[in-house]
């Protein structure tokens, strides 16, 4: 795309999901509320994480494989921009990208749907494709038990009926409109959310300025802020690091405050630290949260077993 304004279209690539196609008109919303004389149009990409459904996504990936594809569309000159969840993008960023936009964030928090956590019964299964989740609850519950559930958001919910109760990001239940029975949203002190989880994230090609200022103006100061803190500990922590991690930032006060956890795969020993600082230091405050959970509270360790 040559500047914006010669022809006032935005071509946005998005993943093909409802959930994705919601998030990019969400996006779109916010532009042309802005410049009404912008029109975006999505190109929709099928990502690794779309096609293989039958793997965890641990085992094709991890972070990446819902994005890769879709980054590739911006560098490549197929679109401008790239809509994407911010809990799906890898903490590095590809060289000739830049994460230009972070919009106001939904809810943060994990849900669970079929039943809430204290009534699970004993030895109950809990669907879920994330490590992440299965630690946490594991390390609360280790009579849980667990399978795999991968899909679309429809897809998750149709599922439900084979096990007790399902986890899902809140955020995706909202924007969907989907009202299942039985949904408790997890309080992060019992389930910390994954990095960026709840916010969105646009990126476009690094030289593009007009384009870099057109979608600063979507930006949620707050949210930036706090999803920059979480994707610093995630830099550090090893950026595409496949074991269970999360990490969530709040603005309390006028300081930032990030919490953040790293597991074993199993949930036996999950470590968690808190820390606090100016909000202009976000990304530092970050990665600093990380070393410590490396180096002085046993997280090495994990990482090399």
């Amino acid at each position: 795309m040559a500047e914006l304004g010669q022809d006032g279209t935005i071509r946005a690539a998005t993943r093909g999901s409802a959930l994705a196609r919601w998030q990019t008109d969400y996006v779109a919303g916010l532009l042309t509320h802005q410049h009404p004389d912008v029109i975006v149009e999505p190109v929709v990409v099928q990502t690794t994480g779309d096609t293989r459904l039958d793997v965890p996504i641990h085992e094709i990936g991890g972070k990446g494989v819902f994005v890769k594809e879709v980054q590739a569309a911006v560098l490549d000159g197929r679109a401008d921009i790239a809509v994407h969840s911010a809990k799906d993008l890898p903490a590095i960023t590809p060289a000739g990208l830049v994460l230009a936009a972070i919009p106001m964030r939904a809810d943060p928090r994990d849900a669970m749907v079929g039943c809430a956590f204290a009534d699970l019964p004993d030895g109950a299964r809990v669907g879920t494709g994330s490590v992440r989740r299965r630690a946490q609850l594991a390390n609360l519950r280790p009579d849980l038990e667990f399978g795999e559930l991968r899909g679309n958001i429809a897809t998750r919910l149709q599922k439900a009926a084979d096990f007790d109760a399902i986890v899902m990001a809140a955020a995706a239940l909202d924007r969907l409109g989907e009202e299942p029975a039985h949904v408790e949203r997890l309080d992060p002190e019992v389930m910390l959310p994954q990095v960026g989880q709840g916010a969105l994230a646009v990126e476009c090609r690094a030289d593009e300025t007009e384009l870099l200022a057109t979608l600063h103006a979507i930006t949620h100061v707050d949210t930036d802020v706090a999803v920059r803190a979480e994707r610093g500990f995630l830099r550090e922590l090893g950026g595409d690091c496949d074991l269970p991690a999360g990490a969530f930032a709040t603005i309390e006060d006028g300081q930032l405050r990030v919490r953040a956890m790293v597991a074993d795969l199993d949930g036996r020993i999950v470590l968690r630290e808190t820390a606090r600082g100016a909000v202009d230091d976000a990304e530092p405050l970050g990665a600093g949260l990380a070393r410590r959970l490396l180096d002085e509270r046993g997280g090495r360790a994990l990482l090399n077993r």
